[in-house]
């Protein structure tokens, strides 16, 4: 069986996980009356200290809700320019919101208040309203690179200094608190809004939640509704989201320490012209002229490991619950001997 290391949503059920979804009792929660779905909405927003969450199937379907909340025809969202909303969700913005990006520069994925500042329109009518900013905590075009948070509370109080909005693309955000200490409860009290996924680090098959305000969740079911995202009977695998809050947080140390022992392997090969700080469960690496992506990639592949061209000449490797002992001690021995 291959090592797959394209991506951290390809984990499957554990046995536990499993067993946690095929005694989920269920409803219809299109009626409000699935049980484990509620359960699901209700410890999240109470991790977080917000008032309420909606459970969704992806985190794209997040982030649109988020967005599509805060930003009306004509505003403008204020991103980095490598934010996975912008580059990987389709066009979403526009055409869920009608709304125009502002792309702004930062290392690694990562904008400051500085830059939010400076890229706040001015009340003109030949501009778009800035409307809302949005982060991305890991930002996964960054190597998976961590915000500081005293950085995040510099940009909500820009945000609310000019009456923005404040959306996180928390796609990997348990990996984040996994590595720098801060807390749930610290987010809430600073986002309007917070998409956590559930199928990515932390091993559920299926789902994310969209976090906020009582009146911003109510509006959330009407959007998703319209992109024909009501669940029936979703307790099956909200399930799984439960299981996942309760028992694999912690562990994600275990990935991230994978990622690292990797990270100093490709630091001494002369394959490899840069390895990206490693802050998490995200690795990427620049390639010399030795290899190309393609050629690289192939190379894996005949040793049975499977990663993902990221870019010119970057690869990168994703480690999760399913990137064993096992299957580190054999990477690496293929990694050294390419």
């Amino acid at each position: 069986m291959a090592i797959d290391l394209r991506s951290d949503t390809l984990t499957k059920p554990t046995p536990a996980m499993h067993q946690a979804m095929m005694e989920a009792e269920v409803g219809d929660d299109m009626f409000g009356e699935d049980p484990t779905v509620a359960a699901l909405e209700k410890k999240a927003a109470k991790m977080f200290g917000m008032d309420a969450a909606i459970y969704c199937a992806s985190g794209t379907m997040t982030n649109q809700i988020g967005i599509r909340l805060h930003c009306n025809l004509q505003d403008e969202v204020i991103c980095h320019k490598y934010s996975h909303i912008y580059l990987y969700e389709s066009g979403g913005i526009m055409s869920n919101a009608g709304a125009s990006v502002r792309l702004l520069e930062g290392e690694r994925g990562r904008i400051t208040a500085k830059a939010v500042e400076s890229a706040i329109q001015p009340d003109d009518i030949h501009s778009p309203v800035s409307r809302l900013v949005s982060l991305e905590n890991t930002a996964n075009k960054g190597g998976g690179s961590c915000y500081d948070f005293e950085e995040i509370w510099a940009i909500r109080e820009t945000c609310h200094e000019h009456g923005l909005a404040l959306h996180l693309d928390g796609a990997r955000l348990f990996n984040a608190l996994v590595a720098t200490g801060q807390t749930t409860k610290q987010y809430g009290e600073v986002f309007d809004t917070i998409s956590i996924c559930l199928s990515k680090g932390l091993g559920a098959p299926v789902g994310s939640l969209l976090i906020g305000s009582h009146a911003d969740i109510k509006r959330a079911k009407r959007i998703r509704k319209v992109m024909g995202g009501a669940w029936r009977q979703a307790g099956y695998v909200a399930a799984a989201g439960l299981y996942a809050l309760e028992n694999h947080v912690d562990r994600l140390v275990d990935d991230h320490n994978k990622a690292k022992e990797m990270a100093k392997v490709l630091e001494g090969l002369d394959y490899v012209e840069e390895v990206l700080p490693c802050e998490t469960n995200i690795l990427i690496f620049k390639l010399t002229d030795k290899y190309t992506n393609q050629s690289f990639l192939d190379k894996l592949a005949e040793n049975d490991i499977l990663a993902f061209g990221f870019g010119p000449q970057l690869i990168r490797f994703v480690t999760h619950y399913d990137f064993t002992d096992d299957d580190l001690t054999k990477t690496i021995e293929v990694l050294k001997k390419l």
